[in-house]
């Protein structure tokens, strides 16, 4: 008998099916940034899912501020004004810092691969576990979780390079 994988957020039809861009996404070459951008936009518009609402400027988004040397609350209130991704990016780098082409390699890389041997591969086994997926061999990354959680496959369609 085959194992329903199918992601518990998907299956419970109570549950939006409105979710946010896949954090492989890319903007001026960095994955992730459109990612957070939209949570940005839909939790202004009230469809971000009420479970993300809790992690809105930590984890990755923090992550990402941080690469990027801007402030998480000055740079949502910018996104209050609007602009397109690539306005908002050109907005961080000229307040924040303009990473380098390596520097932006070795960002997407790293975030790329979190959860593949590290120090978040455990968060990624317990998650698994709490979304009944412990059996998904597929998913080795924290963006695959995400990727899975939300109904895409892992890897999304711009996972390489």
């Amino acid at each position: 008998m085959a194992m329903d994988f199918t992601p518990l957020r998907v299956q419970n039809q109570a549950m939006p099916t409105k979710f946010p861009r896949s954090p492989y996404d890319r903007e001026g070459g960095l994955v992730y940034f459109p990612r957070m951008i939209g949570k940005i936009r839909m939790h202004m518009a009230g469809d971000l899912p009420s479970d993300y609402h809790a992690n809105l400027g930590s984890g990755f988004d923090l992550r990402c501020c941080e690469f990027l040397n801007v402030d998480y609350a000055t740079l949502a209130a910018k996104v209050r004004e609007g602009g397109s991704d690539g306005d908002l990016l050109g907005w961080c780098f000229a307040t924040g810092r303009r990473p380098q082409e390596g520097e932006i390699f070795m960002w997407n890389e790293y975030l790329r691969k979190c959860g593949w041997n590290d120090h978040y591969s455990e968060r990624l086994r317990t998650r698994l576990e709490g979304l009944g997926m412990a059996g998904r061999l597929d998913v080795q990354t924290l963006f695959d979780l995400i990727e899975v959680d939300e109904g895409r496959q892992p890897g999304g369609p711009s996972a390489v390079g």
